[in-house]
């Protein structure tokens, strides 16, 4: 393992290794990519760009991804189904997407199955998408490896009244999380105790959550600013990719529900040299080390969810996969072939890589259905006007054939993503272009990128 190398090479990107140059040859690549929303349409984007991709195909997709590849409707959690197709097309990479298809072990189907096993395969095994697929899981590998994070315990229906007591010993708000995937649903923030107390019940008791609520780690809050640190790993070695801070709340202002994510940007202003050599070393390198010690071949991303308290980070969660709408931001600051980084994360051999990232600022907003988080309607028809500057990100939308257009089919529905120079540029820009998408209903925060204003860049990371 050559993490401090590989940190020189990719987050740095300064030093000039005396080394030969190394020759990687790579045939053309037949790519699946599982998946329908603006992670995946965005993922189409930048593979469809690469001098390696051969046929591109996106399963279930969205009206957006037909433009780079086929479309092919299928459940992604029929892995059945998807050692079909992969046989058929002669498919050499599956990227996956979306976190359930790695919690419930599509990496594992494939490397146990001698039909598919070669097959290169982006997202970890069950083993590694536990750091996503159970937050108990998590918080006790963070423990064991020494990353900083918020204090915890775990509560299960059978231990409720020690979950009371505990709420009670620490200082609102409170936070409670659901042990696995709660289609990003499952963490609660309150701040008056009772509520908190009856909330836990609700979860533990009543399965608010399903069984995701079996268990519930009850966490001490952080105050801080949050962001996203994006790592790409090939089972040793790593590369630290941009960093982004998303907008989870539904209302400006950051009020409101949770969402799947209503805007982001890239890079964050606060993520400076200094924080980000703390990321890595204190964060970074320990997780590294903690997989390989706990004998998982992590191949993919790890999407590191941190709180900046008081100029230092504190993990909130793990992600197995890129976020969303993260994503959106990061892919196109990265000026490398993205094909050929998921190949050599595939082959192990991510240290004869560097990361190139373009300095300018990325800005996303969402555009959502009314009445999301809640319920909305679907099938409205979505009028696109044609930008030279703006990227239409599709997320929640298809092609309906007999009106001849894309319609909504989701509560995100599409992203409009623009560059700028600097985070104001970048932001005026994306609002400027928040016309070149409308249909019934839509709706968008405008406030996406207020809070890092008063944030002035230092010594920016390049990434």
């Amino acid at each position: 393992m050559k993490p401090d190398r590989i940190l020189q090479k990719a987050f740095f990107n300064k030093l000039q290794l005396n080394e030969p140059e190394i020759i990687m040859t790579m045939k053309k690549t037949n790519v699946l990519i599982l998946g329908s929303g603006g992670r995946e349409y965005t993922l189409a984007w930048k593979i469809k760009q690469s001098q390696f991709c051969n046929n591109l195909f996106t399963a279930p997709g969205n009206a957006g991804t037909s433009e780079f590849g086929v479309n092919i409707d299928l459940n992604i959690l029929d892995f059945e189904l998807i050692k079909n197709l992969v046989l058929k097309e002669n498919i050499d990479l599956v990227v996956v997407g979306p976190e359930e298809p790695l919690v419930k072990g599509i990496h594992d189907y494939f490397l146990a199955d001698p039909e598919i096993a070669h097959i290169k395969v982006i997202g970890p095994d069950k083993a590694g998408a536990a750091l996503e697929g159970s937050k108990d899981f998590a918080k006790n590998f963070m423990i064991k490896n020494s990353i900083p994070t918020a204090k915890f315990e775990t509560f299960t229906r059978d231990t409720i009244e020690e979950g009371v007591a505990f709420l009670r010993k620490i200082k609102p708000p409170f936070v409670l999380k659901a042990d696995g995937l709660a289609a990003g649903k499952g963490v609660v923030i309150l701040s008056e105790i009772r509520e908190a107390e009856i909330e836990l019940r609700e979860m533990l008791l009543n399965q608010k959550f399903g069984e995701a609520s079996a268990k519930v780690v009850i966490e001490e809050f952080l105050d801080g600013i949050e962001l996203s640190v994006f790592v790409l790993l090939d089972g040793e070695n790593y590369l630290i990719l941009p960093e982004a801070k998303d907008y989870k709340r539904i209302g400006e202002g950051d009020t409101g529900l949770n969402t799947g994510g209503m805007g982001s940007i890239s890079p964050v202003p606060f993520a400076d040299l200094s924080f980000m050599k703390k990321v890595e070393d204190q964060i970074i390198k320990p997780s590294v080390k903690g997989l390989l010690d706990e004998g998982i071949t992590y191949k993919g991303f790890l999407f590191i969810g941190l709180m900046n308290v008081n100029g230092n980070p504190y993990v909130i969660e793990y992600n197995v996969r890129l976020g969303d709408p993260e994503t959106e931001v990061v892919l196109p600051r990265i000026s490398n072939d993205i094909l050929e980084l998921l190949i050599a994360a595939s082959d192990g051999c991510l240290d004869r890589q560097t990361i190139e990232t373009d300095p300018r600022t990325a800005a996303c907003v969402m555009m959502v259905s009314a009445g999301y988080p809640g319920s909305y309607i679907k099938g409205k028809p979505i009028e696109v006007k044609k930008s030279s500057t703006a990227m239409l990100i599709h997320a929640g939308t298809t092609f309906n054939t007999s009106l001849g257009k894309a319609v909504t089919s989701g509560g995100r529905v599409i992203a409009i993503m623009e560059f700028g120079d600097n985070l104001e540029d970048a932001l005026a820009n994306v609002y400027r272009s928040m016309d070149c998408a409308s249909f019934e209903g839509a709706y968008f925060r405008r406030d996406i990128g207020n809070d890092l204003a008063s944030f002035k860049p230092m010594n920016t990371s390049g990434c």
